[in-house]
């Protein structure tokens, strides 16, 4: 089946959990709406919050959820944490019971294309995986195992994207690579994983994973350079290795596979003679293993636009000094996919980083309040037309999701509040994680919609980008 799991991180636990066979008799209010968020329903709207119904006791877990409606495919993004009670697979069958929930109430037929779960112990992983491969059965996603640690307690957490299978078609082409195809649009999905192992450098590791979703692609038609979001899970991400630290090697591995790749060549603006790069994140995970994923683009239309986005209030990741590595990351802040007359911004790993210092050392709600800051003036107006994206720009409030790295547990609460204050309901799980730099106590990253008020059809030629 097409789940995607890291043979280190195998378990056998087995267990057989009572399942709740009450029916479906409620509604799941979205924590947001986004954008046209009933395009191309059939059925009735979600009840609105404050007339949603109590949900009853057989379901346990706690759930976020928004609702976006872009062109003919609804999509849903979706948070789901069990409450931590009971055994690991009880409250696994908790989490996959909200999740049919939530998409059973959309009114069509829905989908899950790809989805993370963070497990707090990886020798469940195997028994989970199991679970999971009788639930979705032939249509599994491309599914991966971090070994990261829900922070409210909980022995499981699942993020997973859904969209309208019956206006897209969907293949799954093996455990790693599945695509999404509807409106002249063909999105593409890959997972790989590099094994700890003694004298498995994180350079050799990090070769090996961006080998494998190279070649993963490559069966679906997809050259590398149309990946526009990547996403690193380092095990051990700020430990000593031959003298440095394992981040540092696998910055120095990442620039010297991306050497020659010009990415966003086919559907990005002209941008001077500079280089771009994927939007990215990189975040720590237990063991010394590495998980990636990456999305890639292809389309002919010529209302599509990927522009990548650097923040004025710091300074570009490929730009950084050597003394923060030999060979700096090579990622943009955000990567903005413009399409028709809607924008998806895809939001990098960001934390307390002012141009290229950490700042707000050892105040993990200054930490907080900075890296929502920095994700602020990112994605706003004034940047995307900086940039050369006339008439986009989102805000806080365009978020669909988010997902928020704490270091210490002890900040968790403090780190909740900060993000609760400036933003209100928004889907996000919250998972203990070491930070690329060990003075940072939180990392931040997530996805917006947002409309673009001057399609691209009507500012062909793309304007040039004033790049800070």
């Amino acid at each position: 089946m097409n789940s995607f799991h890291c043979p280190s991180h195998d378990g056998s636990n087995e267990a057989h959990p009572t399942v709740c066979a009450a029916p479906l008799c409620y509604h799941l209010a979205p924590s947001r709406q986004l954008l046209h968020a009933h395009a191309g329903r059939s059925g009735d709207g979600p009840i609105p919050p404050g007339e949603t119904p109590d949900v009853p006791p057989c379901l346990l877990s706690r759930q976020q959820h928004s609702v976006i409606g872009v062109e003919k495919v609804r999509r849903v993004a979706l948070m789901v944490t069990p409450r931590p009670e009971g055994e690991f697979l009880d409250q696994a069958w908790e989490a996959l019971s909200t999740v049919r929930a939530i998409l059973r109430q959309q009114g069509e037929p829905m989908t899950i294309t790809a989805q993370t779960v963070y497990i707090r112990d990886m020798a469940n992983a195997g028994a989970l995986r199991r679970l999971m491969e009788a639930f979705f059965a032939e249509r599994m996603p491309v599914t991966i195992f971090l070994p990261q640690l829900p922070c409210d307690g909980a022995e499981l957490a699942i993020e997973a994207w859904a969209l309208a299978s019956g206006r897209s078609e969907i293949q799954h082409h093996g455990p790693g690579l599945i695509t999404v195809s509807y409106d002249g649009l063909r999105w593409i999905q890959a997972a790989a994983c590099a094994a700890e192992g003694e004298g498995h450098t994180a350079y050799d590791q990090t070769t090996e994973v961006f080998t494998t979703l190279r070649n993963e692609v490559a069966q679906a038609g997809v050259s590398f350079d149309e990946v526009a979001r990547i996403w690193l899970y380092q095990g051990g991400i700020t430990a000593p290795e031959d003298g440095t630290e394992r981040y540092r090697e696998l910055n120095r591995s990442r620039t010297d596979f991306f050497e020659g790749i010009q990415f966003c060549r086919r559907l990005g603006p002209s941008r001077n003679g500079k280089i771009s790069y994927p939007a990215s994140t990189g975040i720590g995970t237990q063991g010394r293993g590495l998980v990636a994923t990456c999305l890639a683009l292809q389309t002919e239309r010529k209302d599509v636009r990927l522009v990548p986005l650097e923040n004025p209030l710091q300074t570009p990741s490929f730009d950084y000094a050597t003394s923060f590595s030999l060979k700096s990351p090579k990622f943009s802040r955000a990567m903005a996919v413009a399409i028709g007359d809607y924008v998806t911004t895809w939001i990098s790993g960001t934390a307390s980083i002012v141009h290229s210092e950490s700042v707000h050392l050892g105040d993990v709600e200054k930490q907080t309040d900075q890296a929502l800051t920095n994700i602020e003036r990112l994605i706003d107006a004034e940047n995307c037309e900086r940039h050369g994206l006339v008439g986009a720009g989102s805000t806080l409030a365009d978020l669909a999701k988010m997902r928020v790295y704490v270091k210490c547990p002890e900040d968790f609460e403090r780190c909740r509040a900060t993000c609760e204050r400036r933003l209100g309901p928004v889907p996000v799980i919250y998972a203990h994680a070491d930070i690329c730099r060990p003075e940072l106590l939180v990392e931040i990253e997530a996805v917006a919609f947002s409309p673009l008020r001057q399609p691209i059809s009507a500012v062909q030629p793309a304007a040039a980008p004033s790049i800070p």
